[in-house]
């Protein structure tokens, strides 16, 4: 089944709750408004009522039915900030607390955490800092992690891989890596992607020597201790993991190579520009990022999306949810 037919047909009737903080953008109004009339789920804008009903008028669209609150006159505002105080452990004042849910991200991020909705949608307007930024202070990452990493489904007819990190983690290390390794593969999973995990590098197998090379050797060791019940190898040259014949020649031993189907790129430089080469040269569709290892669902669009995007990435973030 088509990724997104199979996607749907898992949230249809589930109902999840997707907030999005940039309610007065075109393109989240109309994504928006499509998933509330195919009942895929449930929208809840934030911003004043008037501008974004002045705003869909513009484009002629139903908003009628849709949740829209406003941070500025939100009735369980203290109520809010006190949870925001208490789940900040001192960090922050009530003060503090105060000013800073006013922006749309944190209050937004905070309706997720107080389970008044199960995911967030924004980036449309906002850099990923502000996305990610209450994520990690306010959801935080699962019990185990360290960190969150981006992903990215990438997708063409039949084909679909998943490429890792391509969005946060600028240089991490070998520990960090198998960490964002493990978390990949069972992100992989929740797509119908079965997960053959190659870190990738320069080398294949100590063909070449440095301490790049070192890192995603020690990254794939530690992987393997860390998830044993996952097929994870490297370090391999991209060749090297993707084409059986290369595979045989430099990786004979190897479960992963000739057949990974999970790409993970040894430092954000080198998997931000894969991405967008298999995006623009092979003409994959690149789906995400995908904010991995979180508690709970938080999603970053390109402030480059489209319509399209925004709604694939909102029936993924309902799907993480689940």
């Amino acid at each position: 089944m088509e990724l997104f037919e199979s996607l749907k047909s898992k949230i249809n009737g589930q109902n999840k709750k997707i907030v999005f903080p940039e309610a007065t953008d075109e393109r989240i109004l109309q994504a928006a408004v499509q998933l509330a009339q195919e009942q895929l789920l449930q929208p809840i804008f934030l911003g004043r009522e008037s501008e974004i009903d002045e705003q869909a008028q513009k484009l002629n669209l139903d908003i009628s039915g849709i949740e829209i609150i406003d941070p500025d006159n939100y009735d369980e505002f203290e109520s809010m900030v006190e949870a925001f105080v208490q789940r900040r452990k001192g960090k922050n004042t009530k003060e503090q607390a105060q000013t800073m849910l006013r922006d749309p991200n944190y209050f937004g991020t905070m309706l997720v955490y107080m389970d008044q909705a199960d995911g967030m949608v924004s980036g449309a307007v906002h850099p990923t800092g502000d996305t990610v930024r209450p994520a990690l202070q306010i959801i935080k990452v699962k019990p185990g992690l360290t960190r969150t990493s981006g992903a990215f489904i990438m997708q063409k007819d039949d084909q679909r891989y998943l490429f890792a990190d391509c969005a946060i983690n600028i240089n991490p290390s070998a520990q960090e890596l198998s960490e964002i390794a493990i978390t990949s593969a069972q992100t992989a999973k929740l797509f119908d992607i079965d997960p053959k995990v190659a870190l990738l590098s320069f080398s294949t197998k100590g063909s070449a020597k440095s301490d790049e090379v070192t890192k995603v050797a020690q990254a794939a060791e530690l992987a393997q201790q860390e998830a044993p019940e996952l097929a994870i190898d490297g370090e391999l040259q991209f060749d090297a993991a993707f084409v059986p014949t290369v595979a045989k020649q430099k990786a004979p031993a190897s479960k992963v190579a000739g057949q990974a189907t999970v790409f993970v790129f040894p430092e954000l430089q080198s998997g931000n520009i894969g991405y967008k080469i298999a995006q623009r040269f092979g003409g994959f569709e690149a789906i995400g990022p995908i904010l991995q290892g979180l508690n709970k669902p938080i999603s970053d669009l390109s402030r480059g999306a489209n319509v399209k995007d925004v709604y694939k990435l909102a029936i993924i973030t309902a799907a993480q949810a689940l």
